[in-house]
């Protein structure tokens, strides 16, 4: 077709479609789990390092919000699970899938300013502040490049150009 906008129907009812989003969130999902995991393991171990009662008020500051922010990414991360469990056979999938995708958007978001925080913090101490706060920018940079703007360039593409 020529219109831009149609896109392929997949011949599904509405529940299949739920069913079938909601299984491609919940493997999206894992892969940012174990990111998540594995910062908010490292964050905790650093508290218990020799180094950390020698961190200065903003370097603490940043510490305890980065933590916070992996809590939040990881809390957000696992609620599409916990919403599931509990909406289970109930006829909630459409509203379930709708929900859990936003909790899933709002724990990207959590989790680039986690990355950021943390990327600021190691490079604030292993480097200086200046270098730090350069490096916790870029990271945030990135992640704003590679989930947001990366996404839009790709969908105008693809709406410009819809047979590939």
């Amino acid at each position: 077709m020529d219109d831009p906008h149609h896109h392929e129907e997949r011949d599904e009812t509405r529940l299949e479609r739920a069913d079938r989003n909601f299984l491609e969130l919940l493997q999206e999902l894992r892969v940012t789990q174990t990111g998540i995991q594995i910062l908010f393991a490292f964050l905790l171990t650093l508290a218990f390092t020799p180094r950390f009662p020698s961190l200065d008020t903003v370097q603490r500051t940043t510490y305890v919000v980065t933590l916070l922010l992996a809590v939040l990414a990881a809390a957000l991360f696992t609620a599409p699970a916990a919403l599931h469990r509990r909406l289970f056979q109930q006829g909630a999938k459409p509203l379930l899938v709708k929900t859990s995708s936003r909790l899933a958007q709002i724990g990207l978001a959590a989790l680039a300013l986690a990355l950021t925080g943390s990327m600021l913090l190691v490079v604030d101490v292993a480097v200086d502040r200046t270098e730090g706060i350069v490096a916790g920018a870029t990271t945030l940079l990135l992640c704003v490049g590679l989930w947001e703007v990366l996404p839009y360039l790709l969908k105008r593409a693809a709406d410009k150009n819809p047979d590939g």
